[in-house]
């Protein structure tokens, strides 16, 4: 049998420029400013008997320590080092200026600049995708010139930022776009993350649900979405610690878990798809529960999960990049993690379920910075 050949429908390459300057909080912002205060921190830790908290230290100035990378290509040589040579990427930018947690150095249209630099020189590695956040003016412009001039293949959306997922931009011009372009989209799904300043996680989770893509959906059914996250670390955790009463459904119905999986395997949302990126970094707890979704190889949920990571935002956690991919492919075995990490995200990205290679980007090579 030939070998996997390994896509990575999730990562990310933004760097701290990309960020709003005051976010989560001033507090974390000061180690920002002076990155040597969290070593200090992390150090008088280490004496402590909260041996608990001295290793989460270690995990966010790891975090901190790739986010303050230069420039994209350096966050990307990092994450490939866990990963095959003709791994492919699929990577996700994200622009949080109107969050409302201060300026940005480096908009938007700079960062698909630098990753449109980087797609050119690691034409066979990495796939591209375009974000679009319907309160910054033009961004439904600046989506299509990532399309038409720069090759990018695909959308990322992340809605608890302050959007509807059916905002009127990207209902009346960009979900058009990726339609007419055979564009997939990738979208946040989990009730972490980042959100819009002065949002309650209520309000964040109403945008971020799953029958929030239902108006999406059924507007444009042949549009290919992914629920990335398949739901989440705490859908997960209360899936397999909570349980669901038997007499009440709707418990069931409210754990993102159960909606995603109940929406894809349902004849209604053929191109409805998921991901397990960050979540599976949970390996102990969650891997047993995916292997069992995933055993009916020629069920639809078997044939709509993709494999993703979220790097670098797992440098959060304890798992290397490395170790999950190896833990899950064992788990899974050779057939199952070559349908969520090949077969799958060959469909995903081009619509085609038929075998075939798969070009990562139409992109020129052009000089990086800093190379």
């Amino acid at each position: 049998m030939a070998e996997i050949r390994i896509t990575n429908c999730h990562i990310h390459t933004f760097t701290a420029e990309h960020a709003p300057r005051y976010y989560p909080a001033w507090p974390v912002v000061i180690f920002r400013w002076w990155p040597w205060l969290l070593r200090v921190v992390r150090f008088l830790f280490w004496f402590s008997p909260w041996q608990g908290v001295y290793q989460r230290l270690v995990r966010l100035e790891a975090f901190h320590d790739t986010g303050r990378r230069t420039h994209q290509e350096e966050i990307f040589r990092e994450v490939r080092r866990h990963y095959p040579r003709d791994t492919r990427f699929v990577v996700l930018p994200v622009d949080m200026t109107p969050i409302g947690h201060g300026p940005v150095n480096r908009d938007i249209v700079a960062q698909h600049d630098e990753l449109h630099r980087l797609a050119g020189h690691y034409r066979d590695s990495i796939i591209p995708f375009g974000t679009v956040h319907p309160d910054t003016p033009g961004s439904a412009a600046e989506f299509r010139r990532c399309v038409e001039e720069l090759g990018f293949r695909g959308l990322k959306l992340y809605p608890k930022m302050g959007f509807r997922p059916d905002h009127p931009v990207l209902m009346s011009e960009v979900y058009p776009l990726c339609v007419d372009r055979n564009l997939p989209v990738i979208t946040h799904c989990s009730r972490g993350g980042v959100r819009r300043k002065g949002w309650s996680q209520e309000e964040a989770d109403r945008v971020t649900a799953p029958e929030a893509y239902l108006p999406v959906m059924e507007a444009f059914p042949t549009l290919r979405i992914c629920l990335a996250h398949f739901g989440g670390d705490r859908d997960w955790r209360a899936y397999l610690d909570e349980g669901f009463d038997p007499d009440r459904p709707e418990e069931k119905e409210r754990n993102w878990v159960s909606r995603i999986e109940t929406m894809i395997r349902g004849e209604g949302w053929p191109n409805l798809w998921t991901d397990i990126s960050y979540t599976l970094f949970n390996f102990q707890e969650y891997a047993p529960l995916l292997r069992l979704f995933l055993k009916e190889k020629d069920s639809r949920l078997c044939q709509r999960v993709l494999f993703g990571s979220d790097f670098y935002m797992t440098r959060q956690e304890r798992l290397s990049e490395k170790a999950v991919s190896i833990l899950l492919r064992d788990t899974l075995g050779e057939d199952l993690f070559r349908q969520i990490a090949e077969t799958n995200p060959h469909e995903f990205l081009t619509g085609d379920g038929a075998s075939g290679e798969l070009v990562a980007v139409a992109a020129s090579p052009s000089a990086l910075p800093g190379t």
